[in-house]
């Protein structure tokens, strides 16, 4: 079956006719990657809010929680947004992967949005069950306090009402930062302090994205 024509998308050039043939060679339903696409564009010049709301609930709908060990067989794995969403599964990293790349790709900059590896109380602020997690966060400003987009919850909350996150470090592809405030230094060596990450970028590079 041929997959639905696509436009290109110029918030972060994408190479669609190469995003469909990876997608397709990994085996992924046509329907997710067509609603995808659909997305990013319906939503493209909506208020940044409607942009944020969208994407978080597309990718926690579309992708169902399941541990690496379980769809790639190796315990820690970033995978890409095709891989994700071709598979239909993924971690709370890939959750945070796959909406990044599509708000990049619908005109939010890079410098407004932070990958934030955090320690998580699971069940509330008063919860004694604390794990590694990731969620994503939007900076409006320089100095505006980050809304957090989360697999866990549905709703977008400040950071403020997120007590049961302990930020650790934040990244995008400027680099890696001493925590996740909006202040917070970028320290020197770029994406190849966090080797994961910049595999990560090499390899959604391959597959089409830039």
């Amino acid at each position: 079956m041929v997959l639905a024509t696509v436009v290109l998308i110029p918030g972060n050039a994408l190479d669609m006719s190469r995003l469909q043939l990876t997608f397709r060679t990994m085996g992924g339903n046509q329907p997710s990657f067509s609603e995808w696409n659909l997305m990013m564009q319906t939503y493209m010049e909506a208020p940044i809010e409607t942009r944020l709301q969208k994407v978080n609930d597309f990718f926690n709908q579309k992708i169902i929680y399941f541990e690496d060990q379980e769809i790639w067989g190796q315990s820690d794995y970033w995978a890409t947004p095709m891989e994700s969403l071709s598979k239909g599964k993924g971690d709370c990293e890939d959750y945070v992967i796959a909406k990044y790349f599509a708000l990049r790709n619908m005109n939010v900059p890079d410098n407004q949005l932070r990958l934030i590896y955090v320690k998580a109380r699971i069940g509330g602020p008063n919860s004694t069950l604390v794990q590694a997690h990731m969620v994503l966060a939007y900076y409006a400003s320089a100095d505006a306090e980050p809304l957090v987009l989360d697999n866990l919850i549905s709703d977008i909350r400040p950071a403020s009402r997120r007590t049961d996150l302990f930020p650790i470090f934040s990244f995008n592809r400027q680099g890696v930062f001493a925590g996740a405030a909006p202040n917070a230094v970028l320290g020197p060596g770029g994406t190849s302090r966090l080797s994961r990450w910049q595999d990560l970028l090499e390899r959604t590079r391959r597959e089409g994205f830039e």
